[in-house]
This record gives C-alpha cells, sequence and structure tokens, in this order.
C-alpha cells in the first residue's frame, strides 16, 4: 500500500494540491473563453454602425465560413495538448519540443492552403448566403483579407493546445486578453477613425492573430529552450503517429459539425421561427460550454501528465476528481437554467412570440447541463491519452446510430425532435466513452496495489 494511502494527512493534502492544480488550469481558461465572444460583440457593434444592413450580413456570412474551418481544425488544438502533457510527464523537453514542430507545419500548410483557395472560400460563402450584389461584395473584401491570417489562427490553436499541455494556462489567457484588446482597438481606429470599413475590421483581426502567434512562439521556445528542429522528428514512421491523431479527431470534429449543422438546417425547414428560437437556445448550450471547456482543458492536462509519467493510480484519481468539478459546475449550470431561463431569452430578443416560443423547449435547456457535462469531461479524458480513435468511433456511432435514428423516428414532434435527439446525442457520447474510459482502466484497477 503507497504512503499516501497510509497516512490520511498526507492523502487530504494531496487532494487539496490536486483541486488547486485543476482550478489552477480551469479557472484561466474559462476567462479566456468569455473574452472571445465579447470580441465578438465589439467588431457587431463596428460594422453595425456602418452605413447599410449589407455590412453586418456580408462580415456574418464570410466570418461564419472562415470560423467552420477553424473550428473543424481544432484537431490541432487538441492533438498538441494531449502529446504536449505526456511530454511534461515524462519530463522530457525534447519530446515537448518535437510535438510543437510536429504540429506546427500541417497548421501553415493549411493556413496557406487557404490563402490559395480563397477565390473558392468567396464563392462558397456567396452561394449558400443566396446574398444580393452588395453583400457578395462585402464578403468578398472580407475574406480576402482575413484570410491571409489563416496560418497564424491555425499555428495559434496549436500553440494554445501546447501551452494547456504544459499548465500554462494563465500565460494563454494573457496572451488571448491582450491579442484581443488589440484587436478591438485596431478595428476602432482602422473602420471607424481611418474609414476602412470592413476592411479594417478584418485588417485588425489579422494583425491581432499574427501579434498572439508571435507571442505564443517566443513563449514556447523559451519553455522549450530554444531548440531547433531535427530532421528525423519528420520521418514517416514517427510522424505518421501524429498524423493518424490528427486524422482521426479531425473525422470526429466533422461528425460533430454533421449534427450541429443539421439541427440548423432541420430548424429552417420548420419555419422562421423555429430557426430563430433554436438559435437562442443554443446560447445557453455556448454559455454552459464556457465553463464545462475550462474543466475539460484541466482534464486534458492532468490525464496526459499521468500518462506521460505512466501513473495509471494517479490518472484515475484525476478522472474522478474532474468528473466531481464537471457534474458540480453542471448542477450549477441547470439551477442557473430553471430561476432565470426566462430572463436569459429576454435578455437574448425582446420578440414576443420567440419569447412565448421559446417556453416550450426551456425543459430541455434545464437537464442540458447534467446530460451534456459527462462528454465535455470524457472529450478531456482522452484527449489527455490521446486515444483519437476512441473520440472518432464515439462521434460517428452517437451520430449515425443515436442522432439521426431518434430524429427520424420522433421527427412529428417537430421541433421537439431534434431537441429529444440533440440531448441524446450528448448523453451517448459521455455514456459511450465512459464505457471506452471503463474497459481501459479495468485491467489496472484489477492488478495489486503497490
Amino acid at each position: 500500500m503507497s504512503e499516501s494511502r497510509r497516512n490520511p494527512f498526507t492523502s487530504v493534502m494531496t487532494a487539496r494540491t490536486e483541486h488547486r492544480r485543476l482550478l489552477s488550469i480551469a479557472l484561466p481558461m474559462i476567462l479566456s473563453n468569455i473574452t472571445n465572444p465579447l470580441l465578438g460583440m465589439v467588431d457587431t457593434a463596428i460594422i453595425g454602425h456602418l452605413d447599410g444592413t449589407h455590412f453586418l450580413a456580408g462580415t456574418a456570412v464570410a466570418t461564419m465560413v472562415i470560423t467552420q474551418i477553424y473550428w473543424v481544425c481544432g484537431f490541432l488544438r487538441m492533438s498538441a495538448t494531449g502529446l504536449s502533457a505526456q511530454a511534461r510527464g515524462s519530463d522530457d523537453v525534447m519530446a515537448a519540443a518535437r510535438v510543437f514542430y510536429q504540429l506546427l507545419l500541417p497548421a501553415l500548410l493549411i493556413g496557406v492552403l487557404m490563402i490559395l483557395l480563397q477565390d473558392g472560400l468567396v464563392k462558397t460563402a456567396s452561394y449558400f448566403a443566396e446574398a444580393s450584389p452588395k453583400v457578395v461584395s462585402v464578403i468578398d473584401t472580407y475574406i480576402r483579407v482575413r484570410v491571409w491570417g489563416a496560418p497564424a489562427a491555425l499555428a495559434n490553436l496549436m500553440l494554445v493546445g501546447w501551452l494547456i499541455g504544459q499548465q500554462h494556462s494563465r500565460l494563454v489567457m494573457l496572451i488571448q486578453i491582450l491579442g484581443n484588446s488589440l484587436n478591438a482597438v485596431l478595428s476602432l481606429i482602422l473602420a471607424m477613425g481611418l474609414g476602412w470599413g470592413v476592411e479594417g475590421v478584418a485588417m485588425a483581426t489579422v494583425i491581432a492573430e499574427y501579434s498572439i502567434f508571435t507571442a505564443s512562439i517566443c513563449v514556447v521556445l523559451i519553455k522549450t529552450g530554444w531548440a531547433l528542429p531535427l530532421l528525423n522528428w519528420f520521418r514517416f514512421g514517427l510522424y505518421a503517429q501524429v498524423l493518424m491523431l490528427n486524422r482521426d479527431i479531425l473525422l470526429r470534429n466533422l461528425a460533430l459539425q454533421l449534427t450541429i449543422a443539421f439541427m440548423t438546417f432541420q430548424g429552417a425547414r420548420l419555419g422562421e421561427e423555429v430557426v430563430a428560437v433554436n438559435a437562442l437556445l443554443m446560447q445557453f448550450f455556448v454559455i454552459t460550454a464556457l465553463g464545462l471547456d475550462g474543466i475539460a482543458y484541466a482534464v486534458e492536462a492532468l490525464v496526459g501528465e499521468s500518462k506521460g509519467a505512466g501513473n495509471m493510480k494517479q490518472l484515475q484519481r484525476r478522472v474522478r476528481l474532474g468528473l466531481v468539478w464537471s457534474g458540480s459546475l453542471a448542477v450549477l449550470y441547470s439551477l442557473v437554467f430553471v430561476i432565470f431561463d426566462n430572463r436569459i431569452i429576454a435578455l437574448l430578443t425582446d420578440l414576443t412570440t420567440l419569447r412565448l416560443l421559446a417556453k416550450d423547449f426551456l425543459p430541455y435547456i434545464w437537464v442540458l447541463p447534467l446530460l451534456s457535462h459527462w462528454c465535455f469531461l470524457m472529450d478531456g479524458v482522452f484527449i489527455g491519452l490521446t486515444y483519437g480513435k476512441a473520440m472518432r468511433n464515439s462521434m460517428l456511432l452517437c451520430s449515425l446510430l443515436v442522432f439521426f435514428p431518434l430524429w427520424w423516428m420522433t421527427s412529428g414532434l417537430g421541433n421537439h425532435a431534434l431537441w429529444i435527439a440533440f440531448l441524446a446525442f450528448l448523453l451517448a457520447r459521455g455514456l459511450s466513452l465512459g464505457w471506452a474510459y471503463v474497459r481501459l482502466v479495468r485491467p489496472q484497477a484489477a492488478s495489486p496495489s503497490v
């Protein structure tokens, strides 16, 4: 039996330390997550004061296209977090440097590819928008400026993941806040002060993205002792493992995006008011994700560290710790939604029709955090473990065998069918990954204690 288990005082102190470590990673990431929507509000306010609604419409469409690409490329952040955390756990600085360089390359290449394919991005955005010539002109202007920030933006995803894995979430928060503040100030100067309009807002974002990139690169190089890349890090045998991990997480992201897109398009088929109400209700999911993502980030870093150190007992304790905080936060969210649901809806819209329609769907919002926190937590666990195949299989299984069949069987219920299927999908993701985790740790639990 270990010393910590024989001595209750040592056990309590270890537990307190673990709680503090989790919160020291989670809280800065929650604060960092909050700054991004605030930046979007600033840009919207600036563009909303330009002379014509087509400016806001075109920018919204162009931003959505670029954001969706970045979201799908979130595999760069996820894989970087898990691999970086494992390098930290093994106390191997060169392994951490290898992860950085191996993932920096695809991030930059995808960014350059977006620049080369900017004509296709403009055409795609214009096609789906079915917009007027004025809106198409705004889409064209915004994308052709904003796309030049793609290499930095995608690299920043990876850099955030690497720094979280190294448990430098405070630095991530500081860099993100400074970068977003710079973006807001430059948007005001370029768009309003110099009169560049939409082009100025896009240019401000590009400058901010490269500023964040520069600051993050400097931090990483300092933390790795300014290590230079080695050619053997990119040999196929070693590099293929990293690429396959990214492939699996990419497929996972695409399946999730397909599910969410289906909710949007199917809601649109049910009517303008339904799609508007769903957009309002999804804000509750976004609010929930701000907190649960922070806990998941911490779990990614701590689980990855334990795996890198080869300490499965510690890993299991950290998963249980994450479950405590994730579950507690979910209960708090649900209580807030039950008490303040109508007030939150009132903040989001002053249209009486939408407020009345939203009331029919509030029970789904009440239970949303309780059902969804499992998948946030278990995603964090498997990112830390870098078991991308399990994440991919779970997402495909829950999309194809839970969400779509359940929606089809209940489609007569209209919009209720979408929300029933969505909540079941979230819960099934958590349960399927939980089952995979139990199968993984059961052999270790059955072995004699050391």
